[in-house]
């Protein structure tokens, strides 16, 4: 063969492979024909995930009809109704755009949920008058002893009553479902907080607000873990007069000090519980004569123990100005604690919670719930504020 003709067979041969390859890597990038299945079935109050497998530039949008649910690569859907839902996700990659569409049949589960408390995970209440009260400490009585207390007085429908103590005190709940996050508010804390006759303050009386914690089980080990949880960003949480990251620490009291008989009132012994915090501050809780028990958890066994979170403001004042009558008020919104049982300012939205650096966050639902007293006062003769937990449920579950 001419060299010259064999030259022009191979450059055209080069050219040929070049511009295939060049198809294929085109052809490459376009969108998959197929992303979602047909349908998909999940039963209510079940978090159902669809993974797409596209890569992490594409640009996704989740609908259920006209109304955006997710921009994720990944979608988590739960609903507490028997429907089909009609799924349209629309992908943007590289400049193409294509639109895949599929259903989610809701049908009702075979087991019975119940929409309250099933389980307690764990229970420390700071140093408080109804500390080894509520629920009541027995002698040799250990952490898991106190915690299956704890589920015993919340869990359920039929429920008493626990206190938390001071600031910090803490429990920590789970259902046997997720509530779903929806429109508006999702779940209940029940407390014993009430409204008092105030003139000039319409909604306070005794108003001991806890902080709240979410977390969804993401990982389906049926415990919450240190990473999945967020905090309901009620009304003060933005506010300057809140202390985010706070530490109180607890020390185990002298056990030769007790009240006073006939002391009247709350100035029995100002000395009676040492606590130092995190901003450089110290003090001591009071026992009055109300409760002679100790109100240092007797089934912690360190000198001392610390706890930690969000702290919002002083909330109770003393209205008489004599120290005979003190008001605690509420707060506006999304707190446990903070305002009586059959009110909907006691309802909590799912859609509050934040990360820790203060970003709302879009969770499907929760399966698991933290309440920690918010606040670290002494409010005279009533002793300190001590949010208390009577139970929670689920508002979509009937």
């Amino acid at each position: 063969m001419n060299k010259n003709l064999l030259k022009i067979a191979l450059s055209l041969i080069l050219f040929l492979g070049l511009a295939a390859c060049s198809k294929d890597n085109d052809e490459g990038d376009l969108l998959p024909a197929e992303v979602l299945k047909e349908s998909y079935t999940i039963d209510r109050f079940k978090v159902l995930n669809i993974a797409t497998a596209l890569p992490s530039t594409a640009k996704l949008t989740w609908s259920i009809k006209d109304s955006i649910i997710s921009d994720n690569v990944e979608l988590d859907f739960i609903s507490p109704y028997q429907k089909n839902y009609p799924l349209t996700l629309k992908v943007e990659i590289n400049g193409e755009t294509k639109v895949y569409n599929s259903s989610i049949n809701v049908v009702k589960e075979t087991g019975t949920y119940s929409k309250y408390i099933s389980n307690v995970f764990d229970f420390r209440p700071a140093v408080g008058q109804f500390t080894n009260g509520i629920p009541e400490y027995k002698e040799g009585n250990t952490e898991a002893n106190m915690i299956s207390a704890a589920k015993k007085a919340i869990a359920g429908s039929n429920t008493t009553m626990i206190s938390l103590g001071g600031f910090g005190g803490y429990v920590v709940f789970g259902f046997d479902h997720t509530i779903p996050n929806m429109e508006g508010r999702d779940f209940k804390i029940l407390g014993n907080a009430f409204w008092g006759n105030e003139a000039n303050e319409a909604r306070a009386g005794s108003c001991e607000a806890g902080i709240i914690m979410v977390a969804y089980d993401k990982n389906k080990n049926g415990k919450p873990d240190e990473d999945e949880w967020y905090e309901i960003a009620g009304s003060e949480y933005f506010k300057n007069t809140t202390i985010k990251n706070y530490e109180i620490t607890y020390f185990k009291p002298d056990a030769n000090k007790s009240p006073v008989a006939g002391t009247e009132f709350w100035q029995v012994d100002n000395e009676y519980i040492k606590w130092q915090d995190n901003a450089g501050k110290s003090g001591f809780k009071v026992q009055n004569v109300f409760h002679d028990q100790n109100y240092y958890p007797l089934w912690i066994a360190n000198s001392s123990y610390t706890l930690k979170g969000t702290r919002i403001a002083d909330n109770f004042y003393d209205q008489s100005g004599e120290g005979s009558y003190w008001v605690g008020k509420s707060f506006e919104f999304g707190y446990a604690d903070n305002a009586p049982n059959n009110d909907e300012a006691s309802n909590i939205d799912i859609s509050w919670a934040v990360d820790k650096n203060g970003k709302y966050v879009k969770l499907p639902g929760i399966d698991f719930v933290k309440v920690y007293t918010a606040i670290n006062q002494e409010a005279g003769w009533l002793g300190e504020v001590s949010t208390e937990v009577s139970g929670a449920y689920d508002l979509h579950l009937n």
